[in-house]
């Protein structure tokens, strides 16, 4: 099955709660949605007396991603803390998130996604920074932490994130520091939500940023719980290279597949090159690399895809990618149903005439019963005859 969406909220959409976004992808003909977690404002606080005693999940107005007692303020979010009754002097970290005010609204939301078979997935902040100051690192765990508190909280499958810039020092120490993280964050990850929202690893267009095509796939064949991006801008730019046709596509599909456990995950948009590592995202009719040849070649493979327009025209890239895959799974059909070719019909070879000899051509029939008797004509009456007989005395 393949899906299309939008990575956010459409442009289009009259209303811009998480739900009439969802509502408007469905009117639109499209089946998924990445949510776009991107600002995070975060409050620790002691809990109230009237909060002593109930659930934080259930909180209204609120929402919670960690509690603990106040030694312990915003410490690695727990399944088990936010779903057990709130103790006296408990330290609570709570967000502002303009798309969700508390567990209920996500709960509702997840439920409006199912009942339109729309496939969620949640992107979390796009600035980390794990070889920073200690700060910086902590921040940056703590956001791709939330995200999959949210994700499990919408019913998600995925928690998308980037992995931020690369150490001052020899980057394969950076790569193994950042797997180890990975690693952790794949662990709790699994924990709290149960196996049910796993770790995606988008690549970078930035040389600069981690990311290449085989630094990511080389992570999540390490990390269990992990499953790789197909970001094709990015890798675009990150090789300088626009992905003509489809044979430069079919090995890069293949890798990212058997990669990955489950539906392929792909972000398209257009992308414009700048120079060495420079690069913006377009709308794809005026970037460097077309959706046809990709395109093709989903409709020839029947591959189980996500694609997720990350266009700034987001819903109408999205339903611009979805004709250019039915025209071409439309020229598919036609070719396997095309009806045979009909079989020439040979033509009569000509004989050449013999003298004194009428001939008559090999494909005439011959005429089935007596002939017909040669016509009788009158002889000619002389003039006398007829000037005698002609007229009367």
């Amino acid at each position: 099955m393949i899906r299309f969406g939008p990575a956010g909220i459409p442009l289009s959409c009259k209303g811009r709660t998480l739900r009439d976004g969802i509502a408007d992808v469905h009117h639109l003909g499209l089946t998924a949605m990445e949510v776009q977690f991107i600002k995070v404002n975060p409050l620790t606080r002691l809990a109230f007396d009237e909060e002593v005693g109930k659930v934080a999940r259930e909180l209204l107005l609120q929402l919670p991603v960690n509690v603990g007692s106040p030694d312990h303020q915003g410490g690695v979010p727990s399944l088990a803390a936010l779903t057990s009754p709130i103790k006296k002097r408990d330290s609570l970290t709570t967000l502002t998130w303009s798309l969700a005010k508390d567990y209920p609204d996500l709960q509702q939301t997840k439920a409006l996604a199912r009942a339109l078979d729309t496939d969620l997935t949640l992107h979390a902040p796009y600035y980390v920074d794990f070889f920073g100051s200690s700060d910086a690192r902590e921040q940056s765990t703590r956001q791709i932490q939330w995200a999959g508190v949210l994700a499990q909280g919408l019913g998600a499958r995925l928690a998308v994130t980037h992995l931020g810039f690369y150490g001052g020092g020899d980057r394969a120490d950076s790569i193994q520091e950042l797997t180890q993280i990975v690693t952790d964050l794949a662990a709790w990850l699994k924990e709290y939500s149960r196996g049910t929202v796993r770790l995606a690893i988008e690549p970078s267009g930035h040389p600069d940023v981690f990311g290449s095509r085989e630094e990511v796939l080389d992570l999540v064949h390490r990390v269990r719980g992990t499953v790789p991006v197909l970001n094709l801008p990015h890798l675009a730019a990150r090789e300088r290279k626009s992905f003509e046709e489809p044979e430069q596509l079919e090995p890069i599909l293949k890798e990212f597949v058997a990669a990955t456990d489950g539906p392929l995950y792909l972000n398209f948009s257009g992308v414009e090159f700048y120079g060495s590592g420079e690069f913006r995202l377009t709308p794809i009719k005026r970037g460097l690399v077309r959706f046809d040849p990709l395109g093709e070649l989903l409709a020839e493979r029947d591959y189980d895809v996500s694609v997720i327009s990350s266009s700034p025209l987001l819903e109408h890239d999205a339903m611009y990618m979805k004709l250019l895959y039915e025209r071409a799974l439309t020229r598919r059909w036609v070719k396997a149903h095309a009806p045979p070719a009909p079989k020439p019909v040979k033509k009569p070879v000509p004989v050449a005439p013999v003298k004194g000899k009428t001939v008559t051509p090999s494909s005439a029939k011959p005429v089935r019963g007596k002939p017909s008797p040669p016509a009788r004509h009158s002889p000619a009456r002389p003039k006398e005859a007829r000037r005698r007989g002609g007229r009367r005395r």
